[in-house]
């Protein structure tokens, strides 16, 4: 299945779990390929962020709930899954039973892999073997997606830590720490503790 649009072929329905970075490039990819997008997110405030950027066009603003998720498996060709918690594993928002309802071969990416994916029926795979079927669905399960495109992946990764490292070797770690909230909350441990309370509670601390 060609998810493009062919002149008067029917478009091809894609479904994007999670509206965060990775699942908003998804978002983009799925917009430029003319799919019919249905984007499903626990924020309303996020939807509405979306809607103002992308309008009406084909897409769906949807919010997460067990019956809206199966609702739009049940007419997807490709669905994304890119729900992340930070410091926590990813909760199983696809459930095995949902996969009976969706049209045989369709397929499911779970970019969510990496915490521990956000389908119960996700295994990890690697680039070598990336995919297999379950209920007649195609998964796609690769840990270190960006692996697959090494060089710019590590360039843009590059790009967004190196502002960082320079705030933290120019000012020393505590001053940074104070100056910048969001390197703040990224800390994990200090002096030997657990500091992060996602982390904690996923170690039981």
């Amino acid at each position: 299945t060609l998810i493009g649009a062919i002149d008067d072929v029917e478009k091809r329905v894609v479904t994007v779990i999670g509206a965060g970075v990775a699942g908003t490039m998804a978002i983009e990819k799925a917009i430029n390929n003319k799919a019919h997008l249905k984007i499903i997110d626990l924020s309303q405030k996020r939807l509405d962020e979306l809607r103002s950027i992308y309008g009406e066009s084909d897409v769906e603003y949807i919010i997460s709930t067990d019956s809206s998720i199966e609702t739009a498996l049940e007419e997807s060709d490709l669905v994304i899954g890119a729900v992340y918690i930070i410091g926590k594993q990813a909760p199983k928002v696809v459930k095995n039973s949902m996969l009976k309802q969706m049209k045989p071969g369709a397929v499911m990416v779970d970019i969510s892999i990496d915490q521990g994916g956000c389908f119960e029926s996700s295994k990890p795979t690697t680039h070598d073997n990336p995919t297999y079927e379950q209920n007649g669905i195609i998964h796609y399960c690769v840990t270190n997606m960006p692996g697959a495109v090494p060089l710019t992946a590590t360039q843009a990764l590059n790009r967004a830590t190196l502002p960082y490292i320079l705030e933290l070797a120019n000012k020393g770690v505590e001053q940074a720490l104070n100056d910048n909230k969001h390197l703040a909350n990224g800390l994990n441990i200090k002096t030997y503790e657990i500091v992060h309370d996602a982390v904690k509670e996923a170690l039981n601390v």
